[in-house]
């Protein structure tokens, strides 16, 4: 995404119609014509997300019918005579409920606003609240039935609400995939001018620029002074009192606002107006970071937007649920992967001699050791060599860092790694309580003993088989990502977050690419 925005703003620069001239030069900005004054009062909600959310409602609406007229015309007919059948002698129809049921969940999912502009694309909020509105079709239909004293075909829950959930997911994800491909070409992207002071104007881009699928291109910053130079690759547009004119010249159809000493109240409002005239996205970026949406809470209080931001919390129902998660799916994952195991021991022992599982004392939860378990994908007496490899490579004092081309991995223990497979054996962590399947991956003790008070809060819940930094880059990702990463997870957990990661491990390790080493 960095490198496409960058090309990106450099096309769009070639010839620029408001762009700096040379630094220290005093910009001026070009008067609009009557055709381009229109034009800019046509503009702004741009076309892509229009035809993305349509691309959205198409979606699911292939979905729900190819779900409701599997079940009805395969598996109820051979279990149940109609869907809903009143208790006296006249029956409806299958096709007659199934028809009521696909409109109203149709209904549900625009009622909860599944396809709006904000959420869709980004983030976990789009998936929950397919999730919310699906659960409320099927809720409704219970409290209806039951108040009537209709019948409700039980196989109706068990195959219609999973399968058509499974599959609305699924297809909102298959899109995301098709918009992230459209947007890595600079395509279907949200063309946004920053404003603020210089060091937050920095701050909110390397941010942006560093998440991938953002959505954002970054085309220029606006300053207090608008001293006409760059914010590292980013072009300085204008000063405050021009901002509208450089908007308007570059077509920028987003303002990101990053907050400035020398902007009074006053004039912040007269450029809100202005942004409402021309329908250009009004987004207000505070100083927190790595804070995600369910932790915060607008409140307008005497004309002031409050953010009100959530500490982190994971105790009584969260941690039992949590806790029953990993208890289910460590055992389904236990049964499913066996054959794997039971390949990777075999082929560690026919290799060369060692023993086939290796332990090691990683630091969990609240700081307690327990014995990690691997496949050995290493040749015995690794761990002695680990301290030079470690200062042969510059690196005796990072936490979170891994030793290019270890010499120390086998060739079975590479395709291992590669493919996650050592790890499997960690299932059995999972099941005894010390892991998780979700979280901050555990490390030895020597290199906790490195953290500062920061980074111990990885330590404040278990460590997990795979973790938000897993699945954000892997190998490729710097030591200050990973530690970032990690403790976004724990700040911001939730459930639905462990579901998104837990799926696209899947991916990482069905194809790895090239971050896995």
């Amino acid at each position: 995404m960095t490198t496409e925005s960058n090309k990106g703003t450099t096309a769009f620069f070639a010839r620029p119609s408001y762009a700096p001239t040379r630094p220290g030069a005093a910009q001026t900005a070009r008067p609009l014509t009557a055709a381009a004054g229109a034009a800019v009062q046509r503009r702004r909600v741009p076309s892509w997300v229009r035809l993305y959310a349509r691309r959205l409602f198409y979606t699911d609406t292939a979905i729900l019918i190819a779900t409701l007229l599997v079940f009805g015309t395969t598996v109820l007919p051979g279990l149940e005579a109609s869907l809903l059948s009143d208790t006296g002698p006249n029956d409806l129809p299958y096709v007659v409920p199934l028809v009521v049921i696909g409109i109203l969940w149709m209904l549900a999912l625009a009622a909860f606003d599944t396809r709006d502009r904000h959420i869709i694309g980004h983030g976990v909020f789009e998936y929950r609240r397919v999730v919310d509105s699906t659960f409320f079709v099927f809720a409704a239909i219970v409290i209806v039935a039951f108040f009537l004293r209709i019948e409700v075909a039980r196989t109706f829950f068990l195959f219609a609400l999973p399968v058509g959930l499974t599959g609305l997911l699924v297809g909102r994800w298959a899109c995301r995939q098709w918009l992230r491909k459209r947007q890595a070409t600079g395509q279907y992207v949200y063309r946004a001018v920053v404003l603020g002071d210089r060091e937050k104007i920095a701050h909110v881009v390397k941010q942006i620029r560093s998440t991938h699928g953002t959505g954002y291109l970054i085309v220029g910053a606006v300053t207090p002074h608008g001293v006409s130079d760059m914010i590292g690759d980013v072009p300085v547009l204008a000063p405050l009192h021009e901002a509208k004119e450089a908007i308007d010249a570059i077509g920028a159809d987003t303002l990101i606002l990053t907050g400035a000493d020398e902007i009074n109240p006053t004039a912040m409002r007269r450029l809100g107006w202005a942004m409402a005239e021309r329908d250009v996205s009004w987004v207000v970026a505070p100083a927190l970071t790595d804070v995600a949406g369910p932790r915060i809470h607008a409140k307008p209080v005497a004309g002031l937007p409050l953010v009100h931001v959530d500490f982190p919390r994971l105790e009584g129902y969260r941690r039992f649920a949590k806790r029953s998660f990993d208890i289910l799916g460590s055992i389904l994952l236990l049964i499913v992967t066996s054959p794997i195991m039971l390949a990777a021991a075999v082929a560690i022992r026919v290799e060369g001699p060692g023993p086939v599982l290796y332990t090691q004392a990683r630091v969990g939860r609240r700081g307690n050791t327990f014995a990690m378990l691997k496949f050995r994908s290493m040749v015995e007496g690794a761990d002695d060599q680990l301290a030079s490899l470690l200062d042969l490579q510059g690196a005796p004092d990072q936490p979170f860092f891994k030793i290019a081309n270890d010499p120390r991995i086998t060739r079975v223990g590479r395709i291992m790694r590669r493919h996650s497979i050592d790890e499997l054996p960690q299932l059995l962590n999972v099941l005894s309580g010390k892991m998780s399947l979700v979280g901050p991956r555990p490390q030895r003790p020597a290199e906790v003993a490195l953290y500062d008070d920061v980074v111990e809060r990885r330590l404040m819940v278990k460590p997990g088989m795979s973790g938000l930094w897993q699945v954000s880059g892997r190998s490729q990702l710097s030591p200050e990502d990973s530690i970032r990463l990690d403790l976004y997870y724990v700040e911001n957990w939730s459930f639905t977050q462990d579901l998104q990661i837990l799926f696209r491990t899947v991916k990482a390790v069905v194809a790895p690419g090239r971050t896995a080493h």
